[in-house]
């Protein structure tokens, strides 16, 4: 029986700051390292990483979903952006049979990056006022 799930070993081979919030859940967040606050969860056969990006604006949607849809296409090497309820989400997905160390850093690594690289263009919906 394994003590730690591969995701866990993960974290802590790469020494990536997280907290365990459910059976199969970890919240990663590691300012050091350059990554924000996302969800990590397993259900076998899948790894999903997570994060929150914005309430999605009352105004303005069209234009916010066109771009993220862009960005998709052309910035989101691993994962996409994507709507749950009205939550603006991003979200990547890899294997867990077939998922190694190399190939889970660069799924945290890529999303904190896209991220960070958005945030001036995404903000820009978040500041709008509601009407």
């Amino acid at each position: 029986m394994e003590r730690f799930s591969k995701v866990e070993e993960y974290l802590i081979d790469l020494r990536i700051s997280y907290q365990e919030i459910s059976p199969g859940a970890w919240l990663v967040e590691d300012e050091s390292k350059g990554l924000p606050k996302m969800v990590v969860s397993q259900t076998e056969p899948i790894v999903m990483i997570r994060a929150d990006v914005m309430p999605a604006p009352k105004t303005g949607r069209e234009e916010l979903f066109s771009l993220l849809l862009r960005l998709n296409g052309s910035d989101f090497l691993h994962g996409a952006y994507a709507l749950d309820g009205e939550e603006i989400v991003a979200i990547d997905t890899l294997e867990y049979e077939t998922m190694d160390r190399n190939e889970f850093r660069a799924s945290l690594e890529t999303m904190a990056f896209a991220l960070g690289q958005h945030y001036p263009l995404l903000s820009k919906f978040a500041a709008k006022k509601e009407e």
